[in-house]
């Protein structure tokens, strides 16, 4: 069995921003040579998401509705975590949209379903963040 690890690096210059990183993720695959494993798509940085969903903008602005009424960032005087910060909002968002993704990978691509994409989602930009992408397999 072989492994593969890489961290990817974003600096959004939003607050809030889904970025679709399944080409990055299908790079990485090519170049660890896997052609038959799983890879993990994981978000090192607790206010940031992986998630897999479809790529068309009109999810992607329901989402950010969607994500501002469950957790909605002002005033952040209504959060504890906000005594000196100000993304306690960008932390649930996290919650709710997930950590991770794992994908199968089967003769070297992605084993998606239809209209599958990974996403990077971000909740508290502005500033470098990572993803974390492991491969194992043959």
């Amino acid at each position: 069995m072989k492994t593969y690890r890489k961290e990817l690096w974003f600096n959004i210059l939003t607050r809030r921003a889904f970025i679709n990183i399944t080409p990055d993720i299908q790079n990485c695959i090519d170049d660890s040579g896997i052609t038959e494993g799983l890879v993990l798509i994981n978000a090192m940085h607790i206010t940031a998401s992986v998630f897999i969903n479809d790529d068309e903008a009109g999810l992607h602005h329901d989402y950010d509705l969607w994500l501002e009424k469950l957790a909605p960032h002002e005033p952040v005087s209504q959060y504890r975590h906000n005594v000196g910060e100000d993304n306690a909002d960008a932390h649930m968002k996290r919650q709710i949209m997930g950590r991770e993704s794992v994908v199968a990978i089967t003769e070297g691509r992605l084993d998606f379903g239809t209209w599958e994409q990974i996403f990077y989602g971000e909740f508290d930009g502005r500033r470098k963040k990572r993803v974390l992408v492991k491969i194992i397999g043959e």
